[in-house]
């Protein structure tokens, strides 16, 4: 496949740019937001909402499916499109940072990382070339290689390891890659050291890749810091091919990162956060525990147009969510959701009419306003 990403227009403003990315289950308009399907499946919500809510390309988690209920079962089963009726297209990461968050389990080698079950506590090991045939068998329309994350803080030789480890790692992927059409995107490591994000991102470009993703951010970094590699990272990534900025994040993140360059997130902020009773809105966030919520008619969000924001109170739903109902979760979690794709939504159009920056300044004074306000 040709170079898969078209930027169809960029911010004269910032260096937010709106594009488009083609996969082999449809075409992705960018920025993006990638819900998170951990276990085949948007907590929560069907996949017909999750299509209605404006998603156009869901993320699975290569670990989480390795383990059960297994890629050569979904593999007879169709690939995890048919699995999981899901019939756009389907990002899965490779499951090194499921490996990192599971260090005192897992044993990082130059051949790969081998690791135990967290379930029942079996010996595995996944390999780049196994990472990538999980993710083959998986049916993904865009996979992630295999590569080791780095804790924060780390000192420079252990970042310099690491980030040496996932650029040799990298190589071997895309050595293994089929021609079924199936794109790979390299990870640029190197912890919080700049020239160490510039090594790792030089030998991704020499081995060639359909996509360029920047991870091991959001490890517990200040988020200032998170901002100063993001935007210097991106900078430097190819102009032509799409930048995606792993595991970012909240709503800010987000608008920071597009005003910074990057075209694509994931993060399961808005599925889980829902389920812990948190709203994200216009004005920031909301806590649906709170007492001074009991009798509060408002839905969550009165600029939002979502289901549950036309037809249910911040009452109805502390209600719920204080009764343990299930259904709590389901509404929340649909709002939340339509928040972040409408978000999303919001920010292409700014950049298509040449008025990021002014989104840009709105969003941060209304989320300011709100917080100060306590929504």
């Amino acid at each position: 496949m040709s170079n898969p990403f078209s930027i169809l227009q960029t911010s004269s403003q910032c260096a937010a740019r709106r594009g488009e990315l083609r996969t082999l289950h449809g075409t992705v308009q960018t920025p993006v937001f990638m819900p998170v399907g951990t276990q085949a499946t948007v907590k929560g919500v069907t996949p017909e909402q999750v299509r209605e809510l404006g998603a156009e390309i869901i993320l699975g988690n290569t670990y989480h499916l390795y383990l059960r209920p297994g890629h050569e079962l979904i593999k007879k089963f169709g690939g995890l499109h048919r699995f999981m009726n899901w019939p756009g297209p389907i990002l899965t990461d490779s499951g090194g940072f499921q490996i990192f968050s599971l260090q005192q389990l897992a044993k990082i080698t130059e051949e790969g990382a081998a690791f135990k079950s967290h379930l029942d506590g079996s010996a595995l090991f996944l390999s780049p070339e196994s990472a990538v045939a999980v993710q083959e068998a998986l049916g993904a329309d865009i996979m992630m290689c295999l590569d080791t994350c780095i804790p924060y803080p780390a000192d420079y030789r252990q970042a310099k390891e690491a980030t040496d480890l996932t650029g040799r790692w990298a190589a071997r992927c895309r050595a293994v890659q089929g021609k079924s059409g199936q794109l790979l995107f390299g990870i640029i490591q190197g912890g919080m050291y700049a020239d160490l994000r510039r090594q790792s991102l030089e030998t991704l470009r020499e081995i060639g890749f359909d996509g360029y993703a920047i991870g091991g951010l959001s490890v517990g970094e200040p988020e200032e810091l998170m901002y100063e590699i993001c935007e210097a990272t991106a900078a430097e990534m190819p102009a032509d091919q799409a930048r995606y900025l792993m595991g970012v994040g909240t709503p800010r993140n987000l608008v920071e990162a597009v005003y910074r360059g990057v075209d694509m997130f994931d993060c399961v902020m808005p599925t889980r956060n829902a389920r812990n009773g948190m709203l994200f809105t216009s004005r920031g966030r909301l806590v649906i525990k709170n007492a001074r919520y009991r009798d509060d008619p408002r839905p969550p969000d009165e600029e939002c147009g979502c289901y549950t924001c036309r037809h249910y109170s911040r009452a109805y739903l502390r209600h719920l969510f204080q009764a343990r109902e299930i259904m709590a979760s389901v509404l929340m979690t649909i709002h939340n959701l339509s928040y972040y794709t409408g978000l999303m939504a919001t920010m292409r159009r700014g950049i298509e009419e040449d008025r990021f920056l002014e989104f840009y300044r709105n969003f941060n004074a209304r989320q300011a306003e709100g917080t100060a306000a306590d929504v």
